[in-house]
């Protein structure tokens, strides 16, 4: 059994001091005290917040970011984006993405993220298979220390209506029934730490009659697993959703699938009210990825009715434009502000801190779309876990929950000094024990992509 102490934290939704935390060797927290006065010698750490899940990511689009802000002739919006992005997957191999994936998740702890949702459609690039891809991803969250929530992604076709795919689209195309049975073959490899999912790429990239087989395979091995989905990113997907069903994305997917706690829709920017009520109703989360929304001018999700409502939400870094839960949360809260030219619009009606109200309810959010025992600092919770650096610059005259506000809106540099995933330490100092070796390969790997893709004209 550990014992840990921290001068102060946010233990549930309260504001404490003198904190002990006992760790089971499971990674399971088994007491918390405070008001705790720490033995002679121990070590008392600064205040501590329970981790955050990062819901949604594409680890491989790391590499691409910062790659597609040149803007040639003609349109520059998501669907440009996304051809230049086909054309830098045709590159991923296994062994890149193990070197792309294991840099992103050191990156992603060392920002306080401790579990990540892999929304993983890289499946057959080149020759390889899809079994030899995810095992990439695996071993890259082994390497690192990361939690991982591994979401295979069913995709079929390239627009509604089961349109051919395009070319660019080749790596990532399953038959149904060999996508249940790959899920079927990843299963015991999944324990501990890391848990496997569902995703539905999208509306569009799945034909309706796909989905009860792959909920069924799904259910048949786990029936808390999470089911994650692209939705109603772009306006345009909306309306070609309303020429082939005579109903909006959300508005379909809430009529006809089992959405409930255990699904993410992931952006789900553009709703009506019928569907955002619909989407708390339901309890499931609304997987929200404001720096990269913003990078590829998708719009806003309208949190604030939402988050009234009863809605639930987490965010996810999804294209790693941007790293930092920190900044995801600030964007969403300040896109919220300069729609209504007002302040602290997130924040519950009676009241409460902005910053603190944020990352609890991201990081409650975050973890049931990740179907993760995380994002609490509770008995019964995986001790996921930061340490902030109360010496830094921005903690200056803050006290209790204001540190937690400050954390978030009194900019960088990050304050993060110390992470723990299941009761181990990963960052310690703010370094990860391998992250000069995992930097070292992963820019040799990115400077040998980048010259072939220069050769190749692209």
């Amino acid at each position: 059994m550990q014992k840990h102490y921290f001068s102060e934290g946010l233990i549930g939704a309260d504001w404490c001091t003198g904190i002990s935390l006992e760790v089971a060797p499971d990674g399971m927290i088994t007491r918390i005290e405070t008001g705790a006065e720490a033995p002679k010698g121990a070590v008392v750490h600064g205040p501590v917040l329970p981790a955050m899940p990062n819901l949604h990511s594409h680890a491989f689009q790391r590499a691409f970011a910062g790659l597609a802000e040149y803007r040639e002739a003609g349109a520059s919006d998501f669907w440009s984006w996304r051809n230049a992005m086909y054309h830098f997957a045709r590159h991923m191999t296994p062994e890149a993405v193990e070197v792309i994936s294991s840099a992103l998740y050191v990156e992603m702890l060392k920002a306080g993220y401790s579990a990540v949702g892999e929304f993983h459609y890289l499946h057959s690039a080149h020759e390889d298979h899809s079994l030899v891809m995810s095992e990439a991803v695996l071993r890259a969250a082994d390497n690192t220390g990361i939690a991982l929530t591994h979401l295979p992604v069913l995709y079929q076709a390239s627009d509604f209506g089961g349109e051919p795919p395009l070319e660019g689209q080749a790596p990532f195309i399953h038959s149904t029934d060999e996508f249940c049975r790959f899920l079927q073959i990843l299963k015991p490899r999944f324990s501990g730490r890391h848990k496997l999912g569902l995703t539905f790429h999208s509306l569009r990239a799945v034909p309706e009659e796909s989905f009860a087989p792959a909920i069924d395979a799904i259910e048949a091995l786990d029936m808390k697993a999470p089911i994650h989905i692209h939705i109603a990113e772009q306006t345009r997907e909306v309306n070609a959703c309303l020429d082939w069903a005579d109903a909006r994305p959300v508005e379909w997917l809430l009529k006809n699938q089992p959405v409930d706690e255990r699904w993410c829709l992931v952006h789900a920017t553009h709703v009506v009210e019928a569907e955002w009520r619909g989407m708390a109703e339901r309890g499931c989360v609304v997987g929200l990825c404001p720096t990269t929304e913003a990078n590829l001018g998708d719009g806003l999700f309208p949190a604030h009715e939402y988050v009234a409502a009863g809605g639930r939400f987490g965010v996810g870094s999804d294209s790693h434009i941007s790293i930092d839960a920190r900044e995801e949360l600030r964007l969403l809260e300040y896109g919220q502000r300069l729609a209504r030219q007002a302040r602290t619009v997130l924040t519950p009606t009676e009241g409460g801190h902005t910053g603190e109200f944020l990352w609890r309810q991201a990081a409650k959010g975050g973890a049931q779309a990740l179907a993760q025992p995380i994002g609490e600092l509770k008995v019964g919770k995986r001790a996921d876990l930061i340490v902030l650096d109360k010496k830094a610059p921005s903690f200056a005259g803050a006290s209790y929950a204001q540190i937690v506000d400050a954390f978030i809106f009194a900019g960088q540099p990050n304050p993060i000094t110390d992470v723990m995933v299941a009761g181990n330490w990963v960052i310690t100092g703010g370094r990860h024990e391998k992250e000069d070796e995992i930097f070292g390969r992963y820019r040799e790997t990115v400077g040998r992509i980048a010259r072939l893709m220069e050769e190749e004209g692209a």
